[in-house]
Formats: structure tokens, sequence, C-alpha cells
């Protein structure tokens, strides 16, 4: 994802691009003032993920450990304790009777396996089949296939976002002049537009689809099926076909597919459109998502992760797993708004053509290549009016179909957001940060107490304002953060309401100016700045990076993600 050109000299972040980190004044804040020491760490580590990583290695050893044992007790058993057996017997005639041992052993065990279901009597007067060596060594082995059943893991194989052709991008100045070819806004619209456009932190080398981009010969924007179609078939293609050579992995090997684009459903699906152009297999298990906003993508690899899981064969121990292909993207031909409602220019000023695709996997052979472990999923819906309304499609008073962003977004927002963090921080939380939030609670609740006793009483209360409730430190539990660039003013809310620095900013405000608001796929462009490019916070193994994306409804999604 390389930045633009145009600008060399460092200045501040919302214009910036460059390294954020070298054009901010005051006071320079690195990655390292937020390491735990190696002690902390050791407690902040999921040990099931560690073994699930190397289960196969794991189990493989522990069933040579265990046919071994089982060979040396044979040979024990039979050659060595057996005074028939001397040194001057040959080692053909000592590999004769290691094979008739084998052989009577093995028709031992399955004797004794069918009187455990009553089909033959028992003989109690029979000795022990094994030694304890080879119990023990069979019992460890249970408990491992036991701990591993408890996690199911689910693998990031590989992902790939859309980059456009030069031919498909507009500067800002390019932007206003296809509104003004579009010959439906007035002056003051086209004004508010432009001053939107030049707050919005987009850069001046953004994409818009063909259909929209022909605006710059002097008509007007072609919002055809066709043309919706054409977007649709070159982002998706493009992003599928990248996302699995990453993962190298073959159409026909995908069990799962799911693809969420909120504001364009034809018949038949976009699904459909992927498994012909792919031959994907014929049983393949498809979904398509709409409406579900900027937050779909984190909502479409949960759904992903649960249906691979569910057709993963529970009993196979050495790979069994299924892989699913998650494709996230916006297609914005028809929806370019043509009224003059405020509340529903936004959009023509902030989305643009974008998207993405994953591989997922429950492969546990694919643990040794893949490049990230998902470890949690938290969704998050707003249930009352506000919400529903906050991010809304509907036409203005002279029937132009739009989406309509309410004022009470930022508030429905932070309450949505709220509510995920806090589901979210046990899990990836260190104990000393939810200590502190837990004791804030009590004090707050007790001087909340404190102060309805006293008003009952008559008496005047001393306690003025009663005291916040200490907002965690995520940055101790996480090394990395996708804001889902949905414009400056997220972004800054964001950094300031959750104490985040501009290195961990500095990915979503770099996907916002490089590529703009792609929708559910921005947090895979930051994913991928964050990978290949970002150096104020370099990504290493064993990093734990956090995407948050907000969505119709309205819902507020998270989901981290462990570097491999």
């Amino acid at each position: 994802m390389p930045p633009q050109e145009g600008h060399q000299q460092p200045i501040r972040r919302i214009d910036s691009e460059t390294d954020f980190s070298e054009g901010e004044d005051g006071p320079k804040v690195s990655y390292r003032d937020y390491r735990v020491k190696k002690s902390k760490l050791i407690g902040m580590i999921n040990w099931t993920h560690v073994i699930g990583t190397y289960f196969p290695h794991i189990i493989a050893l522990g069933i040579a450990v265990l046919l071994g044992l089982v060979v040396n007790q044979i040979v024990v058993d039979n050659i060595i304790s057996n005074s028939s057996v001397s040194d001057e017997t040959t080692l053909l005639d000592k590999t004769r009777v290691v094979l008739s041992a084998t052989s009577n052993l093995a028709r031992e065990v399955f004797q004794h396996t069918i009187t455990l279901f009553h089909i033959v009597p028992s003989d109690e007067s029979s000795k022990p089949l094994f030694g304890p060596q080879v119990k023990i060594t069979f019992l460890v082995l249970c408990i491992l296939l036991w701990i591993a059943r408890m996690e199911d893991p689910v693998y990031l194989m590989g992902f790939s976002t859309f980059k456009a052709p030069d031919s498909w991008k507009a500067s800002h100045k390019q932007i206003m002049t296809m509104m003004k070819n579009q010959q439906c806004f007035n002056d003051e619209s086209l004004k508010f537009m432009e001053r939107i456009l030049e707050r919005s932190g987009t850069g001046q080398a953004t994409a818009w689809p063909p259909g929209i981009i022909k605006s710059l010969e002097g008509c007007k924007a072609d919002r055809s099926m066709e043309a919706s179609r054409l977007e649709a078939e070159t982002v998706i293609c493009d992003v599928v076909d990248k996302a699995l050579k990453k993962a190298k992995v073959h159409p026909k090997e995908i069990d799962v597919l799911v693809i969420n684009c909120s504001l364009f459903s034809p018949t038949p699906s976009l699904c459909a459109l992927v498994v012909s152009k792919f031959g994907m297999r014929s049983n393949i298990m498809t979904y398509n998502l709409s409406g579900m906003g900027c937050g779909a993508s984190l909502i479409s690899v949960d759904l992903a992760k649960n249906m691979i899981q569910r057709k993963s064969n529970s009993g196979m121990i050495f790979g069994g797993g299924s892989k699913a292909l998650v494709v996230s993207t916006e297609v914005i031909t028809p929806n370019l708004y043509h009224g003059n409602e405020r509340a529903f220019l936004l959009q023509n000023t902030l989305f643009r053509c974008g998207g993405a695709a994953m591989v997922l996997s429950t492969d546990r052979r694919d643990g040794m290549r893949a490049m990230y472990k998902l470890l949690n999923i938290v969704r998050v819906q707003g249930t009352d009016e506000k919400s529903y309304k906050a991010v809304y499609e509907t036409q203005d008073a002279e029937g132009h179909r739009g989406v309509m962003l309410s004022k009470e977004i930022v508030k429905v927002a932070g309450k949505c957001m709220e509510k995920n963090m806090t589901t979210l921080g046990p899990y990836v939380l260190p104990i000393t940060e939810q200590i502190k939030v837990v004791v804030s609670l009590a004090y707050r609740f007790a001087m909340k107490q404190i102060s309805k006793i006293m008003s009952k009483g008559g008496k005047e209360t001393w306690i003025k304002q009663l005291p916040r409730v200490y907002v965690p430190d995520f940055k101790r539990g996480i090394d990395h953060f996708c804001i889902h660039a949905g414009g400056r003013a997220v972004i800054d809310g964001i950094e300031k309401n959750m104490k985040l620095e501009l290195f961990h900013t500095e990915p979503s405000r770099m996907a916002l100016l490089n590529y703009g608001n792609t929708s559910s796929s921005s947090i895979w462009y930051e994913m991928e700045y964050i990978q290949d490019l970002q150096k104020s916070n370099p990504l290493k193994k064993g990093d734990r990076i956090m995407q948050v994306a907000f969505g119709s409804g309205f819902k507020c999604t998270s989901g981290v993600w462990l570097k491999l």
C-alpha cells in the first residue's frame, strides 16, 4: 500500500502523506513505552494457542513414544526376560518371536475391548496387557486431545486488497468537477461538499468506479446495472484471485464463501459470480450479506468462522479442517446521491471504491504457514430507535435515494463502542487493568450511595460530582489498532477516548488518505499497512492486532488477531 506521491515535507498528521511520527510537535512516544515485562507477558499467553499451533507435531511425537514403549515392552517380555531365548538365537528367530508376540498382543487387545461391551465374558485372572509407562503415555495423549478439543483454531492464511488502476483515480478538484457535471446540485450543495472534502482527510488520488469517473468527460454518471456489475466484478475477482494465490489455496478447496456488500445486491448474487468465475465446487456453502454497513467485514469473518468450525470433522486430528473465503466490498456506482439535502451529501465525499478478500482455515496443519490466528470477535448491536436511524437508506423530499447520516451518530457510536470494549476487555487486557476498572466502579457506586443517603436525610452532600469510571489502557494488551477509516472525525474521536498514540492511529489515517472510506474493507487496508509499511510501530511475531469497525443498525464489531 504505497503512500501517494507529491508531498515530501513532513507536516501535521491530518494532511500528512509521510510518517506521521516525524511531523508532530511535542514529546515523542515510542511503541517501546508499552512493552510489558517478560514475566508478565508469560501470564498473558494463552497456552492453548501455543499447544494448538504445534499440536500435530506434539501428537505425532506422542504416538511415536507410545509405539516405542509398546515395542520395548514386547522385546523385554519376550526376548530379554525369556529364558528360552539365548544369545545364540539368530536375529531372524528373534524377529519372528517379536512379530508373534505383537500379533498375540493385538489379539488380546481386541478381546479385551469386546469384553468391555459384554460381547464375550471377561477373564478376571488375565494379567494386564500393558505396563505403567504405556498407560501413562496413553493418558497424556488423551489429555492433549481433550485440550485440543477445547479450542477450534481459525487461521488467516492470506488476504488482499484492491488497488485501483490510475484511470479510476481522481483528485479533489476532479471530484468536484464530477459533481458539477451531474447537473443536479445547487451552488450551496457544491460548496458544502467541497468544504467537507477538504476536511475529510482523503488524499488526491482516491478511486472512483468507471461509471462515475466518466463524468470527467462532461457527461452524467452511468448508474446502470451493467456499470454496477462491472465495478463489482472487477473489484471482487481481483481481490479473490490475489488472496487465493497468497494463501496457496485452490478455488475447489473452499468450503464456505461469504460476501458482504451493503448497497448492491443483484440477482444472481455476488457469490454466484465468484463461484462461476473461479470454478468452485457445486456443494460450496455461499452467503451474501447486505445492509450491514461498514462493520460487515468482521461479521462476515465471524459467520465464516462458525460455519467452518461446524463443518470441520471434529473427529479428525491431523487435518480434516475446512476453508472459507470472505470478500468485503461496497459498490458505489448506483449509490451516488443526486439531491441537495446535507444529511445525504456526506456519502458523496467520503466513500470510495475498494475491496478485500480473506482466506480462513481450521486445518491445524495450516497453522505453521498461516499469517494470523483469530483470537476474539465481539459484536454489539444497538436496539433503540436512534441506533436504527443513525445510518438510514431512504429518499429525500424530492425522491432522490441515498444514505442519511443522523446528527446522533456520534453519540450512538460512542455508546455502542463502549459496550463492545467492555465485552472485549476481559479477553485482551492484563489483570492489572481489569482490577483498576473494578475498583473505580466500586468507588463510584459507593459515592453514589452516600450521596443518596445524605440527600434523603436532608443534609447537603459534599460530593459535587461522581468520580469517573477508569478507562482501561488497551495499549497494554493490544500492539496495533485498525480503526475503521470512516472519516477524520471518527479516528480523532477514538484516538482521544482510548488515549492512543499517534503511531497507533497512523494506519487508519494513511488508509483514509490513500484510499478514502472503502466501507467494510477499510480495516484490511490498515492491516496491510501495518504488515508491510509501518516503521513507527513495526509488526513482530506474537503481536496482537485489534480491528474496530462500525455499521448501520447501529453496530460495533471488533476482532483481535495474533501474528504468527
